[in-house]
């Protein structure tokens, strides 16, 4: 189920920071019109550190209602307290999503064991997909692939989302956990390279700005067109890079911005970008094609 190009969609926010359901929709839609195949809310680029429990509840209740069933939705449901993790993975499984996005817990840093008994908690818990997610410059813990091995052969944890930034890793990791293993790439950089070794696709930030080009990528790569697969990488490679000119999802919401789909409002701490990181992420945007 879970291949191809999934969005790690931003959260709109309106000009007072409340959510603003109605761009949520439209943003949805203009995903799905695109071709995008599955969407991924309340993740990092959804920003869902600084959601109160009740709006990450809404996002992902409002997702699942307004993709209706079109294509997979994979709710963000991770937490560095396990108790949390184990409530938004529940909170999935009863709003009808087809799987889970569980974070490794960030700033108390467990062992691997502790990251062992962390997700066997919530996979014991909540018969859904799990994807496990590994950002270790985000939060300061790495999951090692002998550890993704021993948690793979939980029947309820299926994938990776691998976003160490290490291509060498993501070899490591479908060597050690086998080709039934999803792994999905975290890294728009790096899709192409992670497909090429097993990988089945990609949860991207590029695709909330070009979800037809993300999703052709993998088509092509799919249908074995690896010539047309490589022109799209390159093609989408500036947006990769200067999307994350910023923290994400600053550029993301700005590039939005940019293409008149959104009024680029974010939390704090998330500030406005500065003036000449935006003039070289306006630009990018522009050569892309993307400003009409």
């Amino acid at each position: 189920m879970f291949e191809g190009s999934y969005v790690a969609i931003v959260t709109p926010f309106k000009d007072d920071e409340s959510l603003d359901a109605v761009k949520l929709k439209e943003l949805i839609e203009f995903q799905i019109t695109e071709g995008i195949h599955g969407i991924v809310p309340c993740g990092t680029t959804g920003e869902s550190p600084t959601l109160s429990h009740e709006e990450h509840d809404r996002v992902v209740d409002l997702t699942i209602e307004t993709v209706n069933g079109r294509v997979p939705v994979i709710a963000g449901a991770g937490s560095n307290s396990t108790a949390e993790a184990l409530r938004l993975t529940k909170h999935a499984k009863a709003a009808g999503a087809d799987g889970a996005l569980v974070i490794t817990p960030y700033y108390n840093k467990p062992s691997q064991n502790g990251l062992y008994a962390h997700f066997m908690k919530v996979a014991d818990a909540v018969d859904i997909p799990i994807i496990i997610y590994n950002v270790p410059g985000r939060t300061g813990t790495d999951i090692l692939p002998d550890t993704l091995a021993r948690v793979a052969e939980h029947p309820n944890i299926v994938g990776l989302k691998e976003a160490t930034g290490d291509l060498k890793r993501a070899s490591q990791v479908m060597q050690a956990c086998g080709e039934d293993f999803i792994m999905l790439s975290g890294d728009d950089v790096n899709t192409l390279p992670i497909l090429s070794v097993g990988g089945r696709g990609v949860i991207s930030v590029v695709a909330n700005v070009a979800p037809a080009d993300i999703a052709a990528t993998c088509n092509a790569f799919k249908a074995g067109n690896i010539e047309l697969a490589r022109k799209l990488h390159y093609k989408t490679l500036s947006l990769a890079v200067d999307l994350f000119i910023e923290t994400n999802p600053i550029p993301v919401k700005t590039a939005l911005k940019l293409m008149g789909k959104l009024n680029g409002v974010m939390r704090l701490p998330l500030v406005p970008m500065e003036s000449a990181t935006l003039e070289k992420l306006r630009q990018t945007v522009e050569d892309a094609g993307l400003t009409g």
